[in-house]
């Protein structure tokens, strides 16, 4: 029979172990720590229900930030590694464990202090991922009946870019890269046709939306048909759209580091004029 050998417990929730091949590892879930004692075994078949920190610098950086945690708060957490779990029916991976924790420690951290966490991308996460704010919606309502501290609106746009992290395999720096890439993008179209998006409208769901797409083509080297006609038409036609375009895919070539083919511009210049034609509508209508 496969089993842990306990090499501490460090609380309640979270012990050292060994494994049959004399591999250190981390083991955490509900009371997997409570009243374990040197050599006591765990079977392998229990720990389906709990996380097995295997990598030995995840571990390292684990110890260190659970070190002055109280055991609610990580067990809020855990507990909502396992609602991710759940939702994407997926593995979760030992980074999103630790890096949420980190996370979650952090901003604990600063709402003690009273310092002010501001999410500038919130509007954009949600557009973007809205399967993972709705997620991160759910483990930010759980986690505030049982932390210190009550997490504010913003961090569930924190929260979702985790999950989102989670589904994809993707790196959060990456994923953050992107999310600061489309706002950039959307604060450049306001200062340049002096307007002012409403975060809530379906226009501004829609572009966004097309930004993301664009993005992801970029990245997957996708290339779209050319409508070299229509591009003409629309250069002529609507001057400082197609302008914008330009200038906002030359920002996407910088920041992604890969080209933008041509006809990203036609359908972006269409976007552009489709958004600033509605706004003027319902100005007047108002």
């Amino acid at each position: 029979m496969d089993a842990f050998s306990v090499i501490k417990s460090l609380n309640n929730n979270v012990l050292i172990a060994e494994d049959m091949n004399q591999n250190e590892v981390i083991l955490i879930g509900k009371g997997i720590g409570f009243a374990k004692k040197k050599r006591d075994l765990i079977e392998s078949k229990t720990v389906e229900k709990l996380f097995v920190l295997r990598d030995r610098e995840e571990q390292e950086n684990y110890k260190k930030i659970i070190d002055n945690i109280d055991e609610k708060t990580l067990q809020s957490i855990v507990d909502s590694i396992e609602i991710i779990k759940k939702r994407i029916n997926t593995f979760t991976d030992e980074h999103t464990l630790v890096a949420l924790t980190d996370h979650i420690i952090f901003a604990i951290a600063r709402l003690q202090q009273g310092l002010e966490i501001r999410n500038p991308f919130l509007a954009e996460t949600k557009v973007l991922y809205p399967f993972e704010y709705e997620i991160a919606s759910e483990i930010v309502e759980y986690m505030n009946q049982f932390l210190p501290v009550h997490l504010p609106e913003g961090e569930i746009g924190f929260v979702a870019l985790h999950v989102h992290s989670a589904m994809e395999g993707t790196a959060l720096n990456e994923i953050n890269r992107y999310s600061q890439l489309v706002s950039n993008l959307i604060k450049i179209i306001e200062d340049q046709l002096y307007i002012t998006l409403d975060r809530d409208s379906m226009d501004y769901v829609r572009f966004v939306r097309h930004l993301r797409y664009t993005i992801e083509r970029v990245l997957n080297g996708d290339k779209v048909e050319e409508p070299r006609k229509m591009a003409d038409l629309l250069k002529e036609e609507y001057p400082v759209f197609y302008n914008l375009s330009w200038k906002l895919i030359k920002i996407m070539q910088q920041t992604l580091k890969k080209p933008v083919y041509d006809a990203e511009s036609v359908y972006l210049t269409i976007h552009l004029q489709r958004l600033h034609e509605n706004i003027q509508l319902k100005s007047k209508t108002n």
